[in-house]
């Protein structure tokens, strides 16, 4: 599970009602969500959060690091709170469900020197994408 409100707790961001509640909406593992249904979670618990708090404090997030975003085949972005933990994405083509995944090895260590062309690769991202069980 992701730690997301020790986090911005052990950083002294200053969690109003608002905040929290998007923060909460986010924490867990294999949380994915698109900008509008953390509004919809959100609102659930807090009927008069507006959808401009909810973007904005998801923008705040990631300007800290501490949230991930996620895109895949021009789909909606999505927001990723294990942005501490190194891991890929397992995207199902047809829905688009996203699972987090954490393979064995090192994919930077797999690129050949003569593959790098020069570059000094500093990040790696792999998604891996087939059908979920609902899908397929």
């Amino acid at each position: 599970m992701s730690d997301l409100l020790e986090r911005l707790r052990g950083r002294g961001w200053r969690l109003t009602s608002q905040r929290r509640v998007v923060a909460e909406v986010l924490d867990g593992d294999h949380v994915h969500l698109t900008a509008d249904e953390v509004h919809a979670r959100a609102a659930q618990r807090l009927p008069e959060i507006s959808r401009a708090t909810v973007y904005n404090t998801l923008g705040e997030l990631v300007s800290l690091g501490e949230v991930s975003e996620v895109a895949t085949d021009g789909r909606a972005k999505r927001y990723d709170p294990n942005a501490h933990t190194p891991h890929q994405h397992l995207v199902c083509s047809s829905c688009g469900a996203i699972r987090d995944v954490h393979p064995v090895g090192n994919p930077l260590a797999d690129l050949p020197a003569e593959e790098r062309f020069g570059f000094t690769v500093s990040e790696v991202e792999v998604t891996y994408r087939g059908l979920c069980p609902a899908c397929a």
